[in-house]
């Protein structure tokens, strides 16, 4: 299998102004680009065909790699994953009903004591990676992983496990062009764009 760059459903405007049109384009297509682009080149090194991303997201620490090409190719496929699961959460002018609403509350106590937590984490992470809801035994957690790490990489990387419902990009290349040094006015616009009915298909949706 060869990855390629997955369409978006919208234009790179479509997020404005929240999300600007051209780190949109240049988040797409050149950084997005070349996480997939360096992944295929490690699968067709090691003739690694006709794989799923989540099971090679699962299988990166049992594939036969050194210790060089297991970083390069974790940071990489994570990079593709994670871009891939984001783009699809992205769309304005959508509301949480009572189903995801309920569930966050369930497991943060209040919809506003789960903003607060999940933006005051993003905020005081320190360096390159991302910010996630994750649900696993239908309780939800707000977890970070370094890098390009994913979820679904599981406890040997990030300590944890679990399903992504909701994920931010907390690289630099994801607001400095608008936000500049203003992190924290970059994920508090996150919630202008957040499309809530698709976190709820993927809270339907993954029932572990």
């Amino acid at each position: 299998m060869v990855y390629k760059l997955p369409s978006l459903s919208y234009n790179y405007s479509a997020l404005e102004p929240f999300f600007d049109k051209e780190t949109m384009e240049i988040h797409h297509t050149k950084h997005h680009q070349s996480y997939i682009n360096n992944t295929n080149l490690v699968l067709n090194e090691i003739k690694l065909k006709d794989i799923s991303i989540n099971e090679l997201l699962s299988m990166i620490d049992i594939i036969p790699l050194s210790t060089l090409q297991r970083n390069f190719l974790r940071n990489n496929v994570g990079g593709h994953a994670n871009h891939s699961f984001f783009w699809k959460i992205l769309k304005k002018n959508t509301q949480p009903n009572d189903i995801i609403k309920n569930a966050i509350i369930k497991s943060f106590g209040s919809f506003k004591k789960f903003q607060k937590n999940f933006e005051n984490i993003a905020i005081n992470f320190f360096g390159s990676g991302w910010i996630w809801l994750i649900k696993k035994n239908n309780i939800l957690s707000i977890v970070t992983t370094k890098n390009q790490y994913h979820p679904l990489m599981g406890k040997k990387i990030n300590g944890f496990f679990g399903y992504p419902i909701i994920a931010l990009d907390l690289w630099e290349h994801a607001y400095y062009l608008k936000y500049q040094n203003q992190r924290s006015l970059y994920i508090k616009a996150f919630w202008n764009i957040l499309n809530w009915d698709e976190v709820q298909n993927l809270f339907l949706k993954n029932e572990i």
